[in-house]
């Protein structure tokens, strides 16, 4: 994937060569994902007359100034590239064009012809780049939400100490957040830990100002010696994780060290366990969440099982609650909310069943108006009544029992 030397190493073949020049013409891909905005008619017209005055960076992101707005930009995805015809341009993974291809490539985005008879093409083969033509590229997203330029705008390490404290998540995430710092993707992320000898899922938080300073100096190396070599991989020392970092797990080493891959910040990330070793406290978390996971199977089950009889309990004992509600209510409890009584039960259901049916509460009050001996005459407290009778003992009639 194109991170910033890749994008940079671009912006300067295109400022040693084209700037100066007039746009002769221009073609523009039909393709919406990529070409932001725009419909491809208008970009051409937008372009051609107009001469390249200069070529800018900011992190992954590059675009071209021209004589007056607006001017094109580009979001370089996984797998933009620029070619200019007849010129060395960095090659790296996925750039899809071999020296061999038609020329414009069928994955050209963009194509032009400059006064001069050179031409000069945006490829994207997996189509995740972004071609824009804005009047000011850098107040308007990405740009504009970028953080400082890891080249062009270095932290103090005061200033990376402060931000780091603020920030509990690993560095290795925190350094592939474009809006912390830009222009770091997977591959520089992963060679400046390494460089450092830094844990990737170490706490930024956790950092010292020793290493902090560490971690600010592998950065500027790495970044300025692939720079330097024009991002040509091939060139890159001996001693960069990068060449082994895309072998097979188990089968990766460097200095005769393994290398193992875990995701960190979503991605992948190849680290060497025996020199970058987490510190302080996370080392102990760490531990505990391997034990975690190591008792996912017959421990964790049966903790699960715990968790669910404890639940199950707690709603046993709550149901019967649910079922006594207060008299006055004209409303019948839920049907799936009944379950099997006891004897002491039967006799607390019929009565709240009772005093729940306004129709018998009516009947029965008119009868104890009738009766009138037997208003003050009640039955005694916890006595058990039939499931069928109720027997009054002043005149000794039966009466039914509202179930």
């Amino acid at each position: 994937m194109p991170e910033l030397p890749e994008v940079e190493a671009a912006r300067k073949a295109i400022e040693e060569n084209c700037l100066g020049k007039k746009i002769k013409k221009a073609i523009i891909a039909s393709d919406a994902k990529v070409i932001d905005g725009v419909s491809p008619s208008d970009f051409e017209a937008a372009l051609v007359g107009k001469t390249l005055i200069s070529a800018h960076r900011k992190g992954k992101n590059l675009w071209l100034q021209l004589d007056s707005p607006p001017f094109p930009s580009f979001q370089f995805g996984m797998a933009g590239a620029i070619y200019i015809k007849g010129v060395a341009v960095t090659k790296y993974k996925r750039s899809a064009v071999n020296d061999t291809d038609e020329w414009p490539s069928k994955y050209s985005k963009l194509f032009v012809e400059l006064d001069d008879g050179l031409e000069l093409s945006f490829t994207d083969k997996r189509r995740f780049a972004k071609v824009r033509l804005l009047n000011n590229p850098v107040s308007v997203p990405p740009i504009s939400e970028l953080g400082p330029d890891a080249l062009l705008q270095p932290m103090a390490v005061d200033e990376f100490y402060k931000s780091l404290c603020k920030k509990k998540m690993p560095i290795k995430a925190l350094l592939l957040d474009q809006s912390f710092i830009s222009g770091i993707g997977n591959w520089i992320a992963d060679e400046v830990l390494y460089q450092a000898r830094i844990h990737p899922q170490q706490s930024a938080s956790s950092f010292t100002k020793e290493s902090c300073a560490t971690l600010l100096k592998c950065i500027k190396e790495v970044i300025e010696k692939a720079i330097e070599v024009e991002a040509d991989s091939s060139q890159f020392p001996n001693s960069w994780i990068f060449h082994s970092r895309e072998k097979k797990p188990g089968k990766a080493f460097i200095d005769g060290k393994k290398i193992d891959f875990i995701t960190s910040g979503g991605r992948t990330t190849a680290y060497v366990p025996e020199l970058q070793k987490l510190s302080g406290n996370q080392i102990s978390k760490r531990r505990n969440s391997e034990d975690n996971n190591d008792d996912n199977g017959v421990e964790g089950e049966d903790a699960a099982s715990n968790a669910a009889s404890l639940e199950d309990g707690a709603a046993k004992k709550a149901k019967p609650k649910r079922e006594l509600k207060p008299r006055g209510r004209g409303k019948k409890p839920p049907p799936e909310q009944k379950t099997k009584a006891t004897d002491a039960d039967e006799d607390n259901d019929e009565a709240a069943c009772n005093a729940n049916n306004e129709d018998d509460q009516v009947k029965e009050e008119d009868q104890k108006k009738k009766e009138q001996s037997a208003s003050n005459d009640k039955q005694p407290n916890g006595k058990k009544r039939s499931d069928k009778t109720v027997t009054d003992h002043n005149n000794k009639k039966p009466k039914k029992t509202v179930k």
